[in-house]
Order: C-alpha cells, then sequence, then structure tokens
C-alpha cells in the first residue's frame, strides 16, 4: 500500500445512522484515553483523529481497526485484535473507529469494505488488510508492521518501560523516532520523503536506488522505490479511459496492467493481482511475460510475508510451471 500522510480535507460527508450519531457523541464525552487495556485501546472520533492517531503514531504504531456495530466479521475480529493489544502491552496501539459515527474519516480512508484494518507509522498509513483474518495471520501480520516500524526508527514503548524498571536511559532523538544507540536510519530514507512531500517523484526514486546499490537487500528501500514508480505510472493514467480500454480489449497487456496499478494504488490488492493472474493463464510468449514481470514488481510494494502476495506467488507458480 503506498504510504500517504492523512488528512480530513476534501473528505465527503456521507452522514450517518441516528444510532451511530449517538455512539460518536457518547465516545467524544467519554475519556479518550482508552477503551480497554490500560490505553492499549482506545476509541478513535474524528476529533481525536489527529492527536490519537497521527501524533501517537510518531513514536507508538497505530493499528487502526475500523468496524460497525452492524458488521459481523467485525464482531469476529475486534475481540482477536484487542487481545492481541493488549498482550504486546504498549508496543502498539488499536485505534477502534465505528465507520458509520465518523462518516468523513471513512471517506479520507477510502474505506469500501469493512472489517478494515490499518497500520499507521510516523503519521503515514504503511499497511492495512480487509476481512476477519484468523488469529496466527493477524499476528504474521503484526510481526510484519513492528519490523517496518523497527526499520523507521521507532522505540516500542514497552521496551522503553523495561529499560526504565532497570535504570537505563532510553533518550529519543528529538524528532521522536531514533533511539540512542540504535542503528542509523539510512539517510536515503529522510531525502525520499522529504521529496514526496513536496511532490518531487523523481528525487524520491534517486534516493531510493542510490539506497539500493548501497545496500541492494533493503527491503524498505525497495519497496519505496516500488512505490514511487507505482505513483507515477498512475499519475500519468487517465483512469476512466484506462478502465474502458482494459472492458474493450480483455487480452491487450497493456491495458490490464495499467488497471492492475490503479486499484493497488487504491488499496485493492487482490483485484490487482487476480487481473494480472488472469493475463497470464489467457496469454503467451512475450505478453505473459510482460504481465509476470509487472506482477512481480507489484509484489515489491506490499510486505514479503504478506498473505495475499504468498497466495498470488502460489497462484504464478501453479501457472507458470
Amino acid at each position: 500500500m503506498q504510504p500517504r500522510d492523512f488528512s480530513l480535507y476534501g473528505a465527503v460527508d456521507l452522514g450517518a445512522r441516528q444510532a451511530a450519531a449517538q455512539r460518536r457523541q457518547q465516545a467524544a464525552q467519554s475519556d479518550s484515553s482508552g477503551a480497554s487495556g490500560d490505553g492499549h485501546v482506545i476509541e478513535v472520533t474524528e476529533e481525536t483523529f489527529n492527536t490519537d492517531v497521527v501524533e501517537r503514531s510518531r513514536t507508538t504504531p497505530v493499528i487502526m481497526d475500523l468496524w460497525a456495530e452492524w458488521c459481523g466479521p467485525c464482531k469476529q475480529l475486534g475481540p482477536v485484535l484487542e487481545k492481541l493489544a493488549i498482550e504486546a502491552d504498549g508496543q502498539w496501539i488499536l485505534a477502534k473507529v465505528d465507520v458509520d459515527a465518523n462518516p468523513q474519516l471513512s471517506a479520507a480512508l477510502q474505506v469500501q469494505s469493512i472489517p478494515m484494518v490499518v497500520a499507521v507509522i510516523g503519521g503515514k498509513l504503511v499497511d492495512a488488510f480487509l476481512g476477519a483474518m484468523p488469529e496466527a495471520q493477524v499476528r504474521q501480520w503484526l510481526g510484519q508492521v513492528m519490523a517496518i516500524a523497527e526499520q523507521a526508527g521507532l522505540v516500542l514503548q514497552a521496551a522503553a518501560e523495561d529499560a526504565d524498571d532497570e535504570g537505563a536511559e532510553v533518550p529519543m532523538a528529538r524528532d521522536g523516532r531514533a533511539p540512542r544507540g540504535a542503528p542509523p536510519m539510512p539517510p536515503a530514507y529522510a531525502e525520499a520523503r522529504e521529496a514526496m512531500e513536496r511532490g518531487d517523484l523523481d528525487a524520491a526514486a534517486r534516493a531510493f536506488e542510490a539506497e539500493l546499490a548501497a545496500s541492494p537487500g533493503d527491503p524498505v528501500a525497495k519497496s519505496g522505490l516500488a512505490q514511487v514508480n507505482l505513483i507515477r505510472r498512475v499519475s500519468s493514467y487517465d483512469q476512466a479511459r484506462v478502465r474502458r480500454d482494459a472492458a474493450e480489449h480483455p487480452d491487450d497487456v497493456d491495458a490490464q496492467t495499467r488497471v492492475a496499478d490503479i486499484d493497488l494504488a487504491s488499496g485493492r490488492f487482490e483485484e490487482a493481482f487476480d487481473r494480472l493472474l488472469g493475463v497470464i493463464r489467457r496469454t503467451s510468449g512475450q505478453d505473459r511475460d510482460k504481465a509476470r514481470v509487472h506482477l512481480v514488481g507489484l509484489f515489491d510494494i506490499l510486505p514479503p510475508r504478506d498473505p495475499r502476495v504468498a497466495k498470488a506467488r502460489s497462484s504464478l507458480s501453479a501457472l507458470l510451471f
């Protein structure tokens, strides 16, 4: 998923049901320190979002659980997330968002299906999944998120508390990210982020390319470059025309890869992968190889152990071998 800064500007107010509005009012009046678990599980509203999610994520990973009262799978997944949040004991915070009670926030996050779980690190959305996954898969996904947090230089609160209990000093950098004694964050990360914030995608790509030249196996730089390249491609598309061309020419590899790009950039990962797997199934020779190369490139955008990537890789192997 393309990391991006959160903003409610321009979000469409879809309205909310009366019951949801009442829940929102109750949540706003309640103590924002948390719903349960000693503050490890909190209720978030549009009014508290910037403080409880964006700002908090600069020092502690925040996992957002987007749910609704009428959603059956949400009621299956919610207790699993709450259990894991309490078990994590402050290493990450679970922020629960009632999408009916917070329609502007739901629109800003482009929520199309729930349950939707979103990881926020350093004020940016770094990964997400849809549906009520089993606990084992949720644990695996959380492990990937925490690996990203460590690469970003976040001090995990539980670790800091343990060090404090032992009398050790755990100083933070002025930006709240890099602890003293931790491996320094490659300068390319900061350069790429600054370039993306000012809209200079070419400079961001060069920064990631330089880091990959020095450290070819760097997963953050590899994913970052894949994301930048995806943004560059999608920004050049006339999306309505791209989708029309793909519908009229199902075997046109270029048309199908462009729609796959748009789907992935919109968070529809499985749709993007399935589209290209379908092209690979229907074609041969150079067309088939072109679709395969593009699909493998899209895999780089997600964490390597993401279950959606694993599933698509398995399907690709079955088609090729």
